[in-house]
Parts: C-alpha cells; structure tokens; sequence
C-alpha cells in the first residue's frame, strides 16, 4: 500500500476546519445576526486577494478567467438581490440584519456540493494523479462557483457597510438636532 502524500494528509488535517466553517456559514447566512464592525472589512479584504491569486494562476487561459468574471458579475447581482431581501433592524441594542434563508441556503449547497465534487475528482477518479494549489484555477466551474460566492460576498459587505454609515450618519444628525438639556 502506498503512503498517502503530503497533499492528502493536507486534506485530512483541513477537513475538520472547513466543516466548521462551513456551518458557521451556514448559520450566518440563514439567522439574524448582529452586524459586526470588522466582518464586512475583513470580507474586502480577503475576497479581492484570492480573486488576484486565482486570476493570476488562471492568467494564461483567457476563457477561465472569463468564467471567473461572469461568476463575479452573476453573484454582485445576487448580492444586490439578497440585499434587498435583507430585513434591517436598527436597534438600542445595536445593528442587527437577517438575510434572505433560501438565498444562504442555495450559496451554502453550492458551495458544499462544488467543494464535495471536486474532492471526489481529485483523490476518488484521479488518485494517483499529483495535484497542486493551481488545479482550482484549471477547472472553469471552479473558477464561476468562487466567482459567484466573492462576488455575493462582496456586494453583500458593501451594502452592510453603507446601511451601517447610514445608520450612524442619522443618528448624528438626529443628535446634532436635539438640543442639550
């Protein structure tokens, strides 16, 4: 028998890591929730870095980046639509916001199921196969799928961004106006 690779020890050890953060996110996307004043940041932050460190791996065939971009573009519209869905709550407590449920649910299956397909490819179809960090940037459905979630993830941190300041501009104002006693 041979000893499994480095690669797949990889794997065994990340497993537990990714199904924690997959429920977490799943958990996210479904309940109210209060709105965190670096989360949204932390998405800009790390969402545009791999989409660099994907189209520069995927860089030298054209059509997979296009395939990336055309995921982008489908899930900024879907961050605008699950937006508009989102319910708002302004509260003495704080900010709190509650996303569309069918939409998490449909981006966290995906997800899920793009991620379960593509383990099967790589160490069930091809095990003996050598398998690299730039094998996610070969796979065009990949490349949508990631671009379909930094794109909604993205959009969505931007909006929760502009109702948290314009929250906060109004409540300015509002005191600004109220005279002190």
């Amino acid at each position: 028998m041979q000893a499994p690779s480095a690669s797949t020890l990889t794997l065994f050890a990340l497993i537990p890591l990714v199904a924690w953060r997959v429920y977490s996110r799943f958990r996210r996307l479904v309940g109210r929730q209060r709105l965190s004043k670096v989360r949204p940041w932390i998405t800009l932050a790390i969402f545009p870095a791999l989409l660099v460190l994907l189209g520069f791996a995927a860089h030298a065939h054209l059509e997979r980046l296009w395939w990336l971009a055309g995921g982008l573009g489908l899930g900024a519209l879907l961050g605008i639509f699950g937006l508009r869905k989102t319910r708002f709550e302004p509260t003495p407590e704080g900010l709190f916001y509650t996303p569309n449920a069918h939409l998490g649910i449909a981006l966290s299956l995906l997800f899920v199921v793009r991620l379960m397909f593509r383990l099967i490819e790589v160490y069930a179809i091809a095990p003996g196969t050598a398998h690299g960090m730039d094998d996610f940037a070969r796979s065009p459905l990949t490349l949508a799928v990631f671009g379909l979630l930094a794109g909604y993830y993205m959009t969505y941190a931007i909006g929760l961004l502009r109702w948290r300041f314009r929250v906060l501009r109004a409540k300015r104002a509002r005191e600004a106006l109220t005279p002190e006693a």
